[in-house]
């Protein structure tokens, strides 16, 4: 088996070179979506790209006064940062390899390759064990989040299965050591999230790991990932759905209070992973779980409302942007077992509104889905969640 596993992936990869070199793009459709994420990326390397370097800008316009307000570590929050954090960084990673997936142009191999990849070795901190990328890049000595190197596990996961290039699995595979060596015992298991600060579990740590060891096992057929998985799922259900709705709370500490929070993210991971147990065991109860959180955090993350013709209108409730693009992973994989394309075509309804009433003059998105409210600063990782969302919308056939 790991022999006609080699033969495949051998074939991929030289497929995948090959088409790297066509003259004509043989994947891109003539589709609005992919348009407008390629219109998108380009804003974001024109506005947030540092002059002589692989790494970008943390806000647009850049401010060096500006404090990031989702660290552990309040002190490091404080210093004035030549770059974005690892987080907003780490959405580069899954736009222009879903670019690259979706369009095979060269332009996104180069791009993935010569800046994104090699900026994010600059956070890759090996001074300590097991290797991890760390919250800042490696001149300082920053917190490393479990949650961050989760979603960039995903990543090279998915790059793998789209490419065939081994290193992206070896480096999911590595990453994912450090993964283990942030569960133990306490609560019962669980994923900490922060390696420095391990006051409690979180779900966006479980949630996206159990989408990760899936994934893994869909790369290498290791039951171990997908045991691992499961024990990750069983135990965010048990741990933090609140029985009420089947969404999920944010997190539960050492003494075993909740913090009942409910963000779109959370949800949508575990809405990802339900679908995907259903893909991988056939298993009903799966899916009537992954159905059961559609409906409810399609209730409780959108709103009513009409547009300036009086036409209805469901959009996405204000927020953090990113979190909606990761909840939209959990629709996206729903509807691949289900062609149900309810949920599906709201999105697409956002995302065209979005185009009309979020962008500003540099075709950056402020984070009001109505368009009323503007930004008078921009996140880098709201920009990527965009291009994320009209990415994945062009790579869907939805009658």
């Amino acid at each position: 088996m790991n022999k006609i596993r080699f033969i495949k992936s051998f074939f991929v990869a030289i497929l995948f070179s090959f088409l790297c070199f066509f003259p004509k793009d043989l994947f891109a459709k003539e589709d609005s979506n992919l348009k407008r994420s390629e219109i998108t990326i380009d804003a974001i390397y024109r506005h947030y790209g540092i002059k002589g370097s692989s790494l970008l800008r943390e806000t647009y316009p850049y401010d060096e006064s500006n404090k990031v307000t989702y660290l552990a570590d309040t002190d490091q929050a404080q210093k004035k940062n030549f770059c974005s954090y690892l987080w907003p960084y780490s959405g580069s990673l899954t736009a222009v390899s879903l670019l690259l997936e979706t369009t095979g142009k060269c332009k996104y191999k180069r791009l993935l390759t010569k800046k994104v990849i090699r900026g994010l070795e600059q956070y890759y901190d090996i001074s300590r064990t097991p290797a991890a990328y760390a919250s800042y890049i490696k001149t300082s000595a920053s917190d490393r989040f479990y949650d961050d190197n989760i979603w960039i596990g995903i990543d090279f996961t998915d790059l793998y299965l789209s490419t065939g290039t081994k290193k992206y699995l070896e480096k999911a595979r590595t990453l994912w050591k450090f993964i283990e060596s942030g569960t133990d015992a306490v609560l019962g298991g669980g994923v900490y999230w922060c390696e420095q600060k391990k006051g409690g579990k979180n779900t966006c740590s479980n949630a996206p790991a159990a989408v990760y060891a899936f994934k893994l096992f869909e790369a290498t057929k290791d039951s171990s990932y997908f045991y691992q998985g499961l024990g990750l799922y069983n135990w965010t259900k048990n741990h933090l759905q609140d029985p009420e709705d089947g969404l999920y709370y944010d997190n539960i500490n050492q003494t075993g209070r909740i913090d009942k929070a409910k963000y779109a993210y959370n949800s949508g991971q575990m809405l990802q992973a339900a679908a995907l147990l259903y893909k991988l065991t056939g298993e009903k109860t799966y899916l009537e779980e992954a159905e059961q959180i559609a409906q409810s955090a399609y209730h409780r993350f959108f709103h009513e409302t009409k547009d300036s013709q009086g036409n209805a209108l469901r959009l996405l409730n204000k927020g953090n942007i990113w979190f909606s693009a990761v909840m939209f992973r959990g629709y996206i994989e729903l509807y691949e077992q289900t062609k149900s394309a309810v949920y599906i075509k709201t999105f697409q309804q956002n995302m065209n509104y979005a185009w009309e009433h979020m962008r500003d003059e540099n075709g950056l998105f402020n984070t009001d889905w109505s368009g009323k409210e503007k930004d008078t600063s921009k996140w880098l990782l709201t920009q990527f969640a965009m291009v994320e969302m009209y990415t994945r919308l062009s790579r869907l056939e939805v009658n």
